[in-house]
């Protein structure tokens, strides 16, 4: 700022820093809005699933771990069943992790072998279909 020597330089400068800070309070309010705006829960939910539906290996990541605990799950409870022996139980533990393991790291393979299962089985239905 530079040296004020008159009344009239004074008023001026007074008059900009008024309208400065005028300005300054309506960019304050105005931020202040967008944040209270963008911590809302609907707001928050809304930006997380776009910024997942902009990253499509993420979807991946996710839906892989996903399924990978799901196969883990339900294979100790195939495997043990509702078996109360402790050595039952930790067997059917370490095949829940390895299963858990296998397919969360290896999810398009076991996606492929699915399919290829899924249309042996859909084959089998339509030339039964055929045969009756």
């Amino acid at each position: 700022m530079e040296n004020i020597t008159s009344s009239a330089g004074l008023k001026n400068a007074i008059q900009r820093l008024k309208f400065q800070q005028v300005e300054n309070g309506q960019r304050l309010e105005e931020d202040f809005y967008n944040v209270v705006d963008s911590l809302k829960p609907a707001n928050i939910f809304r930006n997380a699933v776009g910024n997942i539906s902009a990253n499509p290996g993420l979807i991946d990541n996710i839906l892989g771990g996903a399924l990978g605990l799901v196969t883990g799950y339900l294979s100790k409870k195939i495997a043990i069943g509702g078996s109360g022996n402790i050595i039952k139980k930790l067997l059917g533990t370490i095949l829940q992790f390895g299963v858990t393991s296998v397919v969360a790291q290896h999810p398009l393979t076991i996606k492929v072998i699915g399919q290829f299962f899924l249309q042996k089985i859909l084959r089998k239905k339509e030339h039964k279909t055929e045969i009756s």
